[in-house]
């Protein structure tokens, strides 16, 4: 949960722009609402950490950010470290790369870099993640499942994640890889869950109202399974075809927003935002 004013959530669902507008990318700089703010990004998830650090380094730094430091924490020594922590405290904005999110919770999980995600967001810290950093921000995340078929019972793999957003499911990519499938099955298992896939160059930006906004090119695609009236999931023949019934589905473009407390969506998000 975000409690205070000027921290901010961006989940990202991947491939955000890099070359063009960047508007993604610009929103981290412009939250950061400082005329020198220190961005730190993180490589643990990606097996290419140099090429990973030195890309987001050159698409800051073309953003106006002339302070970016690369964090290959790739240990659960190196989470527990003083230079890294020091490193984390000054930053004002941390951006997580994609790769895979069992490594960002494996290595990082219960450390003290740990512990700082989630103090940050008590001080006014900025905490961004493209796939699978965006993945990791929900206390459960969907570290493996079959794209672009049928969803079935029980097929994906699920795994704990770093906890910065309650109560959601996040998965990435959405509609390129064809996840609805996946994310169905992940809630059925979980339906006090809210399950949000996120379209690659989109990210939702949580605020400490516990609403998000919709930016960039796709959609944000939000399945509330509260109200299921029944399925078939259980362990027992897991690759036969899933059976849900009475499953809520929004889906959200850019302009658009949703209200993580009453679980409602918002329709012209910026003016609900200017009257509150």
């Amino acid at each position: 949960m975000i409690y205070h004013k000027d921290a901010y959530l961006v989940v990202i669902g991947g491939a955000e722009d890099k070359t063009a507008d960047k508007v993604i990318l610009n929103r981290l700089v412009e939250l950061t609402k400082k005329k020198d703010p220190k961005f730190l990004v993180i490589t643990t998830a990606t097996e290419k950490p140099r090429e990973a650090g030195e890309q987001y380094t050159k698409v800051f730094r073309s953003l106006g950010i002339a302070k970016t430091v690369v964090l290959n924490i790739e240990s659960r020594e190196d989470a527990n470290r003083e230079e890294i922590f020091n490193e984390m405290e000054e930053g004002d904005c941390i951006f997580f790369t994609g790769g895979d999110q069992l490594r960002i919770s494996s290595i990082l999980g219960g450390t003290r870099v740990h512990d700082l995600l989630h103090r940050a967001l008590h001080e006014g810290k900025i905490i961004a993640g493209t796939s699978a950093g965006a993945s990791m921000m929900s206390e459960i995340m969907v570290v493996e499942g079959i794209d672009e078929e049928a969803p079935s019972r029980c097929t994906i793999k699920m795994a704990p994640g770093m906890g910065l957003i309650e109560g959601v499911i996040i998965d990435q990519h959405f509609n390129q890889r064809g996840r609805i499938g996946r994310l169905l099955s992940a809630i059925a298992q979980n339906p006090h869950s809210l399950g949000i896939g996120i379209d690659e160059n989109t990210a939702i930006v949580l605020n400490h109202y516990n609403t998000f906004e919709v930016i960039g090119s796709g959609v944000v695609t939000i399945i509330d399974g509260r109200n299921i009236a029944f399925t078939n999931t259980c362990e027992q023949y897991p690759d036969e075809p899933l059976a849900i019934t009475n499953v809520r589905v929004h889906v959200l473009p850019k302009g658009y927003g949703y209200n993580l407390t009453t679980k409602d969506p918002i329709i012209q998000y910026e003016k609900v935002q200017d009257q509150s």
